[in-house]
């Protein structure tokens, strides 16, 4: 008996001696070969050596960034090939004269940095739609689908396999049938529920389909890193759609979390040549194609004035994270209010210092979020953060009438944005996301409008709730955003 515990024993050393080997390995590469940002490279040595095993499979799931150089400097080439290829388009664009007037040229300079950092041309002739409204949304979605003449092009996050996605393929075989151009794109995990058969029908039709970072890919970087999270379409080069929603039945309110509030933006004009670009450019990547981009997909616009609007992506490809810069850029340009919905709150310590100091020198800023959590851990870390921003005059909501998706946000109601990027550590870096920046026009009034509508809807949070808090909760919120930095 004692030989045999003496045999288990050495084991066990053995198998801990090899883990702590590891561990040491992968600490010497956050801090010399992947170069993290020295809070997280220490946060992630102190994870793997205080809680070996835990660390060691949490680096696996979120930490790893092995090949990520190598694969995604191969997309920023394909990038930069697409972008010489539209110089044209870009040039001409560029060449608009944008009348500001009034308070909208206070974001010039914001503008100009957009559009160096994320190459964001600035379009003047643009006429939007909101939605808030699930039904609204897709069956707007429908109908430029039915209306489709010469190619339809879908790119989504998520894409279910239920009644909705159903139909909206459905939908995609007949305008395939019929001569029409179809790509659909979607994220490899966001979509990994789908049956393996889900788009013969389309294909069989002519239909072309593509998935963001392939399974040959996900056992280097296993689940959740460098997701393709964007949710746009462009049907004609003539319309386009961007915001919060995915395709399937839960952004319809049918899912555990009940009523869905979300965001999305219904776009006609030349904002829609760069959610073009955006497409061909991820299409490119994910299929290993090149369309070319024909002029056949600019076509040109009726000259007209309307809403000014960049698009603007961000992602791990690219060094600049153009989407936060535009959050803060529209922080600090604010003077009386700063209004923001997202579902995640985890914002890094240059948002951070933007909101306490536009609140603490008397401009409005006000959070929303879920009343419940859809990713309990990042909601516990999220509302350590908002306690925090509270004592600086923030007011926070809480969204009561089921789940609120939106990722907005508005200022003075002159200024706004909305897409996909969450305001959260994972959106301004690990993710790829896509957002419309606004300026005059009716739509960030309208979204501030809404903002406070919602509030019917909402709790607000107090500084006083929070000594009444529980020692469980207390514990989740620090235990959590201990962690905040790495998920």
């Amino acid at each position: 008996m004692v030989i045999l515990l003496s045999g288990i024993d050495i084991v066990g050393y053995s198998l801990l001696g090899i883990l702590l080997v590891a561990n040491f390995s992968i600490a010497i590469t956050v801090v010399f070969v992947e170069r993290k940002k020295p809070s997280t490279a220490l946060l992630w040595v102190a994870v793997l050596f205080f809680l070996p095993i835990f660390g060691f499979l949490l680096y696996l799931v979120f930490g790893q960034n092995i090949y990520k150089e190598r694969i995604f400097r191969l997309k920023e080439e394909d990038d930069h090939i697409a972008k010489t290829l539209i110089a044209s388009q870009e040039e001409r664009l560029s060449r608009i004269h944008v009348p500001f007037e009034d308070k909208a040229g206070d974001y010039l300079n914001m503008v100009t940095m957009l559009l160096r950092n994320d190459g964001a041309v600035l379009s003047n002739d643009n006429t939007m739609e909101v939605y808030t409204n699930g039904y609204a949304k897709f069956e707007a979605l429908m109908e430029a689908i039915a209306g489709a003449e010469d190619f339809i092009h879908l790119e989504y996050y998520i894409i279910r396999n239920d009644t909705l996605s159903r139909q909206i393929t459905s939908a995609l075989v007949a305008k395939a049938r019929e001569g029409v151009t179809v790509r659909v794109l979607g994220d490899a995990v966001g979509c990994h529920g789908l049956p393996r058969n889900f788009f013969s029908e389309l294909m069989d039709a002519g239909g072309e389909v593509a998935f963001f970072f392939r399974s040959k890919y996900l056992h280097i970087n296993m689940r959740v890193n460098y997701r393709n999270h964007r949710k746009i379409a462009i049907i004609d080069g003539k319309t386009g759609f961007i915001g919060g929603y995915n395709i399937g039945d839960e952004y319809l309110g049918k899912g555990p979390l009940g009523n869905w509030r979300d965001t999305h933006l219904k776009i006609t004009g030349t904002a829609v040549h760069s959610l073009q670009v955006r497409f061909f450019m991820d299409w490119n990547h994910a299929a290993g194609a090149d369309l070319g981009f024909d002029e056949r997909y600019f076509p040109v616009m009726e000259e007209r004035e309307g809403a000014l609007v960049q698009i603007v992506a961000s992602g791990p490809d690219s060094r600049g994270e153009a989407i936060k810069k535009g959050y803060l850029s529209l922080i600090h340009n604010a003077r009386e209010s700063v209004w923001i919905q997202t579902p995640y709150f985890i914002p890094d310590a240059s948002i951070m210092d933007a909101l306490t100091i536009a609140a603490e020198s008397g401009v409005d800023v006000r959070i929303m979020v879920p009343c419940k959590p859809d990713h309990p851990f990042v909601y516990w870390a999220g509302f350590s953060y908002l306690w925090e921003l509270m004592e600086s005059g923030v007011r926070v909501y809480t969204y009561d009438d089921g789940f609120i998706h939106a990722k907005t946000v508005t200022v003075d109601g002159i200024a706004a944005s909305v897409g996909s990027a969450n305001w959260d550590i994972r959106s301004f870096s690990l993710n790829f996301e896509a957002n419309a920046f606004l300026y005059r026009g009716g739509v960030p009034a309208t979204l501030k409008q809404i903002f406070a509508d919602d509030i019917a809807s909402c709790t607000e949070v107090t500084p006083e709730m929070y000594g009444q808090r529980t020692h469980l909760m207390r514990f989740k919120e620090s235990f959590s955003r201990l962690f905040s930095g790495i998920l």
